[in-house]
């Protein structure tokens, strides 16, 4: 089967990573064109994709860079749109069937909603969507019949244990984390960390906006509310484990009491080609485990004292409605300013704390209402930070 495919975030680390999956599998024979794809700002990297897979159209947000590839750059036969506006507009069309939405932060959740009504296919590396919009999403995909598939790469463990597998049968699911940088390190010498040491991740190679919130834990706290609406559950069914190795990407525990996971080297282009190519398991020539190597895999509970942002994320989930926008909006906020070096790698559970302290938003779930929240959380953290 063809697949016509639209990345949101070409550029970003998910986005390259899909477009190497899409190549490896075009050469093992699988039919995926790529029909768009958008960036932000990294007008040189997206010109690099154009080049190589020749998409019909891109979206650039940043409007000043959305000039300078028009000066810089001239494709025969591209369309190229501008702003927000573009990306929406990619979002509503009928001509692809496979969208991987890698977007940062609530900034996916219009586009994906787009994609979702037109009943395109989705592949979801986007957890904020969910985080912020689970119960509308879940409507709407209820609704048009359509398929969202995780790219995370414990939530693609999640899925993958769950194939062949009954709902009413799961006791509980258990993320597993690798506890960031800052596993190993006291309250002490996390306080006093700099930039460069909450962007020093053990494991993975993400964006800095994710490798932050790796180094506070709230990408887990994030992860949890994400997995409660991709799989239905009950928040007492969701925990957490910390497992610096990160080779068992999560697990699935059943009323039996038996335990399934997934394992596999820390390599996000595994959870994408099983998304991109689900229900198919297909040949690639990516790294191997040797079980033959030495190997200690070691399982700690999460410190939720010096990890204070997971336990606010939990707390969110608990609280529900609308908390989870104010959650992420605060979060969203405070990362910038701590990599614009305006707050300290503390203030961010600080930032979050008194965000969610605010009893005074409406629990109304719509998409206005999630935006209007979201629009009034941002202002309030700047006004105390400007």
């Amino acid at each position: 089967m063809s697949e016509k495919v639209c990345i949101f975030g070409s550029t970003g680390s998910i986005g390259c990573n899909s477009l190497n999956v899409i190549e490896n599998l075009n050469n093992n024979g699988k039919d995926f064109s790529v029909l768009y794809l958008t960036a932000n700002s990294n007008i040189d990297v997206l010109a690099d994709q154009i080049n190589k897979f020749s998409p019909a159209g891109v979206a650039i947000t940043d409007e000043g860079q959305y000039a300078k590839f028009k000066e810089k750059y001239e494709f025969r036969n591209l369309e190229v749109l501008k702003g927000r506006e573009g990306l929406f507009e990619l979002s509503a069309r009928d001509d692809f069937t496979l969208l991987i939405s890698s977007l940062v932060g609530i900034s996916g959740m219009e586009p994906t909603v787009n994609a979702i009504r037109k009943g395109r296919r989705i592949a979801l590396a986007n957890k904020e969507t969910l985080v912020v919009a689970g119960a509308i999403v879940n409507d709407l995909l209820k609704e048009k019949s359509c398929t969202l598939l995780p790219i995370d790469s414990e939530h693609s463990a999640i899925f993958q244990c769950l194939t062949g597998e009954m709902n009413s049968t799961i006791s509980r699911i258990i993320l597993t984390a690798s506890g960031g940088p800052f596993l190993k390190k006291n309250e002490e010498e996390i306080k006093n960390s700099t930039l460069e040491d909450a962007l020093n991740h053990p494991n993975w190679n993400m964006g800095k906006k994710i490798t932050i919130d790796s180094a506070t834990m709230m990408n887990k706290g994030l992860e949890v509310i994400e997995a409660k609406w991709l799989f239905d559950l009950e928040p007492e069914q969701i925990s957490i484990v910390v497992h610096p190795q990160s080779i068992v990407h999560s697990m699935v525990e059943f009323n039996d009491g038996s335990i399934k996971a997934q394992l596999g080297i820390p390599d996000m282009k595994l959870p994408i080609q099983y998304a991109l190519t689900y229900p198919e398991r297909i040949f690639n020539d990516y790294p191997r485990m040797d079980f033959t190597d030495s190997m200690n895999l070691t399982f700690e509970p999460p410190d939720f004292k010096k990890f204070s942002c997971l336990r606010l994320a939990l707390e969110s989930l608990a609280k529900g409605g609308i908390y989870p926008t104010v959650l992420n909006a605060a979060n969203e906020i405070a990362v910038n300013l701590f990599l614009e070096n305006k707050i300290k790698f503390n203030d961010i559970s600080q930032i979050l704390d008194k965000a969610l302290s605010d009893s005074g938003f409406s629990n109304e779930m719509s998409i206005a209402n999630i935006k209007y929240t979201d629009k009034t959380v941002r202002e309030s953290v700047l006004k105390n930070y400007s």
